[in-house]
């Protein structure tokens, strides 16, 4: 009975981790055969769990959605985590969950075995959270776009532009990014054929979602790394290059651009924006010689800035 009660939660943990699984996977998983595979799966419908089942060779079975919500299985590490997130959101960027993430906290840290309730409230006392201003995402947009990218379901959206100008889009979901108090989903432009990025307080998403769809390769294997160089390098429309008199590794750090050695004392500052003026404010900071290369523009720029600053009565 303890054996049969354990591979039972093991199978719950299973069925919990994603949205389908083979028969012949799950058998394996647990190390039984498959008729003792579907006498459990019967066992968790007994218990209220919604378990749906697919006829065929390739048939398996998928943890659906009931009328009520089961008990979850989480490890330790996986309670740490949702206990820290809920912490977070309670005071995060993402609207309308702030009264329910403390309430579910409040649940979930009652439960909480003493060991992992030193960890969270570890984590939490020694972290500073700075607030910042800036756009807010609606949850149910959250969910629903990364059930989207689980599932590999197209979604159809409208999309507001840098313009203010909306648009109805297709795309095939592959994930949400965050950064800083932003979120973006990644996705494949179905109409373009390209892979583009969306900021997700922008997204008006449209019901139902499209059809399913195979997953492509990724634009790289860190999907991060290539959004932070997209927003760096590729999504501002003004590029500003300057050739620096300083070595680059004094220079690297110290700027939101690319820098690139040019000699043992100088290098090759490039930075992107959208606005002339804080550019030659940035460079200017940086408290050493330099001269710019492109755009002209850029050169009246910091001649404006320099008698403004020259003509500051102290």
């Amino acid at each position: 009975m303890l054996d049969t009660s354990a591979r039972l939660l093991r199978l719950l943990s299973l069925l919990q981790t994603r949205r389908d699984w083979p028969s012949a996977d799950l058998a394996e998983r647990l190390g039984v055969a498959p008729r003792t595979v579907r006498r459990d799966i019967d066992r968790l419908r007994s218990l209220g769990y919604p378990v749906h089942s697919t006829p065929g060779i390739s048939g398996g079975y998928r943890l659906g959605s009931g009328a009520e919500l089961p008990p979850l299985l989480l490890d330790d590490d996986e309670a740490v985590a949702v206990a820290v997130g809920l912490r977070t959101a309670a005071n995060g960027t993402v609207t309308g969950i702030e009264e329910t993430s403390l309430r579910a906290l409040a649940k979930l840290e009652q439960v909480l075995p003493a060991r992992l309730r030193h960890r969270v409230n570890t984590l939490q006392t020694h972290t500073v959270r700075i607030n910042r201003d800036g756009p807010t995402v609606d949850a149910d947009v959250l969910t629903r776009v990364a059930a989207a990218c689980r599932d590999r379901e197209q979604l159809r959206f409208d999309y507001t532009d840098h313009q203010g100008e909306s648009a109805p889009r297709k795309a095939e979901p592959h994930s949400l990014v965050t950064k800083g108090n932003r979120w973006y989903l990644v996705g494949w432009d179905v109409e373009r054929a390209a892979w583009r990025t969306y900021r997700a307080d922008r997204i008006r998403l449209r019901t139902p979602n499209g059809p399913r769809f195979a997953p492509r390769e990724p634009p790289e294997p860190d999907v991060a790394a290539w959004l932070q160089n997209r927003l760096a390098h590729e999504m501002w429309p003004v590029e500003g290059r300057f050739l620096v008199h300083a070595p680059a590794e004094r220079i690297a750090g110290r700027t939101p651009g690319a820098v690139e050695p040019a000699g043992d004392d100088r290098c090759v500052l490039t930075l992107r924006g959208d606005d002339l003026h804080l550019m030659a404010v940035v460079v200017a900071f940086l408290d050493v010689d330099f001269e710019v290369l492109e755009p002209v523009e850029l050169k009246e720029r910091l001649h404006v800035l320099g008698r403004r600053l020259l003509s500051t009565r102290i």
